[in-house]
């Protein structure tokens, strides 16, 4: 066991997180009072109830404070100006190297989690729906908003703080990338996923401080929240995956059932790849899979799994009987 489990589970029996225990490289003297009030005032403004407590005796009811030091929840929290471990890179980019708009964020948590918000959405495309002939066409983002407000707070929320790494978001043409130090906290990828797991938080005191301003709605509900959204907004699911020592979540541009416009790009003729191997072999033990469950599995788009399907029907390894609806895949025996 490394010594970043060991910490974490001490810090489980004891009920605790990190953040909760006293900054030794910081003091009161690094907090904004003004940003303090600030919170307090969103708190009055949410609760409809006035705090009769001063600044600080309030954050020392709250355990922001504790023995009069600075906790590292309260740093992150209310940093004066720059704060050292708070690290963000928020880039616009036109290819996979070339960067064309970019912000460096290294300051309280509130700050970011609207600075990051709003230059995400200065880079968003408007598109335009037309409804009915009779009523006006209906402007909205390529990308839903909710869904990106909820990845962005789960970042700031969830990321693991003592590592160094910066969190790093990359907004390209066809998809959002977003990167976070720290792996998930208590859980696994399969339960992620399927929604069979409860709430863990690796910074309780920050998640506290974000549900008591409004930013969480209820503890754990965020995965399914951003799903559920992208699925309502017709966009395709996004993409969440362990990478390195940390976790990404890559929302889509691309539509639900959106018609393949394009052309397969690789040569018919060229040797099938790993993953229409697999495919290959799925739909041998499960001929009724549908495309979107495919997709699902593989972590790729639907129309990458068109690609996939049409290029295999190409190279006679498979073929559809019957409807869309009603057919199922037949592997074509060797000849």
């Amino acid at each position: 066991m490394s010594l970043d489990e060991i910490a974490n589970q001490h810090l489980k029996t004891i009920n605790s997180s990190w953040d909760f225990y006293p900054d030794p490289n910081h003091s009161l003297e690094d907090i904004s009072m003004d940003k303090v009030k600030l919170f307090i005032s969103k708190i009055e403004d949410r609760t409809q109830q006035k705090i009769k407590e001063l600044p600080l005796d309030f954050l020392k009811k709250m355990e922001i404070i504790r023995d009069n030091k600075l906790t590292f929840g309260a740093y992150l929290l209310f940093a004066k100006e720059y704060c050292s471990i708070s690290d963000v890179q928020v880039g616009r980019f036109k290819s996979d190297i070339t960067i064309i708009d970019s912000i460096s964020l290294d300051t309280d948590l509130f700050t970011e989690t609207d600075e990051i918000i709003a230059f995400i959405k200065k880079h968003l495309m408007i598109e335009y729906i037309i409804t009915d002939k009779q009523l006006p066409r209906i402007e909205r983002f390529d990308y839903p908003l909710d869904a990106i407000r909820e990845i962005v707070v789960n970042m700031i929320v969830h990321r693991d703080y003592r590592d160094s790494s910066a969190s790093i978001i990359k907004i390209f043409d066809d998809r959002i990338e977003f990167y976070n130090p720290g792996k998930l906290f208590g859980i696994s990828m399969a339960n992620l996923l399927s929604n069979n797991y409860t709430s863990k938080s690796r910074n309780k005191l920050v998640a506290k401080i974000f549900k008591e301003i409004g930013l969480i709605e209820r503890y754990g509900s965020g995965i399914k929240r951003i799903m559920t959204i992208c699925a309502d907004y017709g966009i395709i699911a996004p993409k969440f995956d362990e990478i390195f020592d940390g976790f990404r979540v890559v929302l889509f541009k691309e539509k639900l059932n959106e018609p393949i416009n394009e052309p397969i790009n690789e040569p018919i003729n060229e040797p099938i790849n790993e993953r229409q191997k697999v495919i290959l072999e799925t739909l041998k033990i499960n001929k009724h899979i549908k495309r979107n469950e495919l997709a699902i599995n593989y972590s790729v788009s639907l129309n990458t799994i068109k690609r996939d399907l049409i290029k295999l029907q190409n190279l006679n390894l498979i073929q559809r009987i019957g409807s869309k609806k009603t057919g199922f895949w037949e592997i074509v025996p060797k000849k």
